[in-house]
């Protein structure tokens, strides 16, 4: 494999060359509408201006879609440069999550306001870098098929890692655009017992018709991750000195052998509307217009060659001589001459000059040949201005069902599990016996939602859009009993409405509330808001945003409820939780500064707690429990995000602060910093690099423990804590990017070995040491 990706480096720097090679050398650089290959503007036959200016239109649109109501936001697609070397990281593009070390291992994110909301299946939430929810995934609507083909590279067969990504978009039409995604990750590790393997496969469609909308997203994700439980003592990474012998990293002891953590889930979502409303007139942007011409152009070809293919086969049937290259030519009129004259029945006026009679009927005189030339271009014009509108169906109000379901299935098999290394067993139905373990959940749900939006700007007095609507949930769980499997059903129904104003240029806000009404979630609120003002300043825009929610709610089930051979419990009087949030964001474009401030307040925090006793290098009597906190927890959250340009040098730096009042139940790193510093330059004028290094930082802090049992992140609840952070970690790169391609070589922790070692981003789970690391994504647009 590293090969054949050198071989392909090696191609694409060859590129700037061949680009430069002259046409008459005979190079074939373009493909007809029959596959076959050509010179551009060179059929070998004759020329044919059509083809020759004919271009495969590239216009590829993104958009993220509401969970809720469906309603669609522009995205940035995700093929631009900036940053594809560290979009390969389960660490995040920043560094800014804990991990357990391996590719596509389990992680949590250090900084409080980036977690995601909890859900209900809790156990692949740490893999969100894997699983997209569906506010996330990107729809796409394209002028020509569009398909990317990403893979980076590290390592070995023995210890390496390999990440495949393909994905594909075609429109049939303007209205229908279809896809799939394919997403392969494996991570072998260079610990003992720690190799994670990803599949996922995405299916997605978009109907956006002026009176009917419609979008669907199906997946499946296949996971198994291999747990060591840690290495033994961590002496190994930072004091390797102590030890008689030198160890490699895949020599290391570790806590577990021969555990796993498996999920495989489906997901199904479909949103689609009804809208009512009127026409107007639009005019096309560019990109259609490219498209049209370039279907204009291909309907032409067409023609044309069927109308040669007719007039060779008519010539052949009658006898008859035919020049081919002749065909389709159109015929040349030197017009009529400027002292032409037109005759009147052989009459001539006193003046002796020809009378016109189309003239002496009332035609317009046109004096001079510039007065004909401007009347035929303004015909033109307005002509061709017709051509490029389009018909736009503006929507006033829409009746929009909602359908969200998702199946999961979570396994937690062992066969091997050392001597003491849980505090209770617990007698469950389960496969195995032993010291083996089988633990398996099951769940599903079922949300159907039905809106009615009466959208933005649909009456003179209400220039905001509006919503009201249902929603109903079903959910379902099994778990292990001491018999058989239990299982629980949960039903609850919501009402709701939104406010929206997201037309404009200055001022934009919106505002939605939740409300349980009936069953399982009955007295929840939800409501989340939020508002943005952008002026000008020094011929510059400022923004100044703001947003917010209030959530209270009820523990998702497996907080309340959980079995398995060595963890149980039953907290079905766990109280409501109450989470307020109050953020602010400064943005001013000219100097490229972001200010992000943010307030929490939450009230019986919900979480889990972890301990063991340590004996001989050995983690043993591992217990977890939930536990919510007796006091109100306040935490204040600080960024600031900064970026300078001198020439080529770019650096970038942002730096979070955060305090929480309780470190024991919610324990933070008081700074979390990113550094970027790069060369931007260009090669042959066709080949942008980015040449640099960055780092990433946090101060030391009691992290969370990683709990391979419930394949959860949870609170140290031992009276000693292990402690991370205080060590830099230093990737240099070269990223590149090449017409549709960008590519990277990069160095990443090339600091290891060096000052405390201390390279822990999770109590007893090292980072990789220094790595070489190839990656390429590769656009086609056809």
């Amino acid at each position: 494999m590293k090969t054949l990706f050198s071989i392909f480096i090696f191609s694409l720097s060859l590129m700037p060359i061949m680009a430069q090679t002259p046409r008459q050398q005979g190079r074939y650089n373009e493909i007809g509408e029959d596959g076959t290959l050509r010179q551009q503007g060179n059929n070998g036959n004759a020329t044919d201006s059509t083809n020759a200016d004919k271009e495969i239109p590239k216009g590829l649109y993104t958009w993220t879609v509401d969970p809720r109501f469906g309603d669609r936001h522009t995205v940035v697609p995700d093929t631009v440069p900036y940053m594809y070397m560290n979009s390969i990281f389960s660490t995040g593009l920043r560094g800014e999550y804990n991990t357990t070390g391996n590719l596509g291992a389990p992680r949590i994110a250090r900084v409080f306001t980036d977690r995601k909301e909890r859900g209900q299946f809790i156990f692949t939430q740490p893999y969100d870098y894997i699983v997209t929810p569906v506010e996330n995934f990107r729809f796409t609507n394209t002028l020509s098929p569009f398909t990317n083909l990403s893979y980076n590279n590290c390592g070995n067969h023995t210890n390496g890692e390999d990440h495949l990504t393909a994905s594909f978009a075609v429109n049939a039409g303007k209205k229908l655009g279809v896809g799939f995604k394919a997403d392969y990750l494996y991570g072998r590790g260079y610990y003992n017992e720690q190799a994670t393997s990803h599949f996922n496969f995405s299916l997605y469609g978009s109907y956006t018709g002026d009176r009917y909308e419609a979008h669907l997203l199906a997946s499946t994700n296949h996971q198994k991750v291999t747990e060591n439980g840690g290495i033994t003592n961590d002496d190994y990474i930072t004091h390797p000195e102590i030890f008689n012998e030198n160890y490699q990293s895949s020599e290391i002891p570790t806590a577990l052998r021969r555990n796993w953590n498996r999920n495989d889930n489906q997901h199904v979502f479909l949103s689609h509307r009804y809208n009512l409303g009127y026409n107007r007139k639009v005019p096309m942007t560019q990109a259609e217009i490219e498209a049209k011409k370039f279907a204009m152009a291909s309907k032409k070809e067409a023609e044309e060659k069927a109308a040669k293919e007719k007039a060779i086969k008519d010539a052949k049937r009658e006898g008859r001589d035919i020049d081919e290259d002749q065909i389709g030519k159109s015929p040349t009129f030197s017009g009529r001459p400027a002292n032409a004259s037109v005759a009147e029945d052989g009459k001539r006026p006193a003046n002796g000059q020809p009378s016109d009679s189309i003239a002496s009927a009332g035609r317009v005189a046109v004096g001079s040949k510039a007065v004909a030339d401007s009347l035929i271009a303004a015909e033109n014009k307005q002509a061709e201005d017709t051509s490029w509108m389009k018909n736009e169906y503006v929507p006033v109000t829409s009746f929009i069902h909602t359908v969200d379901f998702h199946n999961y299935q979570r396994i937690y098999q062992a066969y091997q599990t050392p001597k003491d290394f849980y505090l209770d067993n617990f007698a469950v139905n389960e496969t195995y016996g032993g010291d083996s373990i089988y633990d398996q959940t099951k769940h599903w749900s079922l949300r159907n939602t039905l809106a009615i939006s009466m959208l933005e700007g649909f009456n003179k007095w209400a220039k905001a859009g509006l919503k009201i609507f249902a929603a109903h949930e079903l959910r379902h769980f099994t778990l292990p009993d001491a018999d058989a499997m239990r299982s629980w059903n949960e039903h609850s129904v919501y009402v709701g409405g939104q406010i929206v104003k997201a037309q404009g240029k200055t001022l934009h806000y919106n505002a939605v509330g939740e409300f349980g009404v009936i069953g399982a979630d009955i007295g929840s609120v939800k409501v989340d808001g939020g508002v943005d003002l952008n002026f000008p300043l020094f011929k510059d825009t400022v923004t100044l945003a703001a947003s917010g929610f209030y959530h209270h709610e009820r523990p998702s089930f497996y907080y309340r409820h959980y079995q398995s051979k060595h963890f149980w419990w039953d907290n079905e009087d766990l109280a409501y939780y109450d989470h307020i949030r109050a953020q602010g964001l400064l943005g001013y474009q000219k100097t490229r500064t972001r200010l992000r401030v943010a307030y929490d307040l939450i009230r019986n925090y919900t979480y889990f707690a972890t301990g063991y006793t340590t004996k001989n290098n050995a983690r043993l009597f591992n217990n977890v429990s939930v536990k919510q906190s007796e006091k109100s927890i306040s935490l204040l959250t600080a960024e600031l995000t900064q970026e300078f340009t001198l020439g080529p040098l770019n650096w970038e730096t942002s730096l979070t602060l955060q305090k929480s009042s309780d470190d024991t139940a919610l324990p933070l790193p008081l700074l979390n910093a990113y550094t970027n510093l790069y060369l931007r330059f260009r090669v042959a004028r066709v080949l942008s690099c980015d040449l640099g290094a960055d780092a990433r930082y946090f101060t030391t802090y009691n992290a969370p423990e990683y709990v391979p049992g419930i394949g959860q992140y949870a609170a140290q609840a031992n009276a000693e804590k292990v402690t991370t952070g205080n060590y830099p970690i230093v990737n240099v790169y070269a990223n590149f990017h090449l017409k549709h391609t960008r590519f990277f070589v990069m160095m990443s922790h090339l600091n290891a070995g060096m000052g405390n070692k201390k390279y822990f981003l999770t109590p007893h789970y090292p980072l990789n040491e220094r790595v070489l690391r190839l990656g390429v994504s590769w656009n086609f647009y056809n």
